[in-house]
């Protein structure tokens, strides 16, 4: 259960002071992070590893939400 332990640690990481560039690297691990997950939970229905799927999701909105943003004059 590799996956559980970096997807904690990605859950843990601040996600202040990022460049943009960070934010699209994050996003682009939680993808990666939730799309490994759900591999074996298709296999387990564990629900455990739903709530950390939603959790990595939420989290990976935000960072999406911030790099749409419109920069502001």
């Amino acid at each position: 259960m590799d996956l559980l332990v970096q997807a904690e640690e990605f859950e843990k990481r601040p996600m202040s002071h990022m460049s943009t560039s960070d934010r699209v690297e994050a996003s682009r691990e939680a993808k990666a992070l939730v799309l490994a997950i759900n591999e074996i939970y298709k296999k387990t229905k564990d629900s455990k590893l739903m709530d950390v799927m939603k959790r990595i999701t939420v989290k990976k909105k935000k960072i999406d939400k911030r790099i749409k943003a419109v920069p502001r004059v």
